[in-house]
């Protein structure tokens, strides 16, 4: 998801992946691939960043998960150990 703004100020999430297309014409108009239409404050080069960015975030989560995720020996060793605590 990505924060963006209504002209009038209040803030929305929205979800980047639904984005069919993005205009200046010349407010930034968002049209999503069911049709519906935003207008946003942010300028195109602002969504598109933030697109980019949030695109980037979740490859990198990715990527951190996969070395962050214990083993089955890991999790049988932490499971013994704790069993034969006193």
């Amino acid at each position: 998801m990505i924060l963006l703004h209504r002209p009038s100020g209040p803030a929305f999430g929205l979800n980047a992946d639904l984005i069919e297309r993005a205009e200046a014409t010349p407010e930034t108009v968002l049209t999503l691939v069911d049709g519906t239409k935003y207008v946003v404050a942010e300028s195109l080069d602002e969504v598109l960043a933030r697109v980019q960015e949030a695109r980037a975030s979740v490859l990198a989560l990715a990527e951190l998960m996969k070395f962050d995720q214990p083993t089955r020996a890991s999790v049988l060793r932490l499971v013994n150990e704790e069993s034969s605590e006193p």
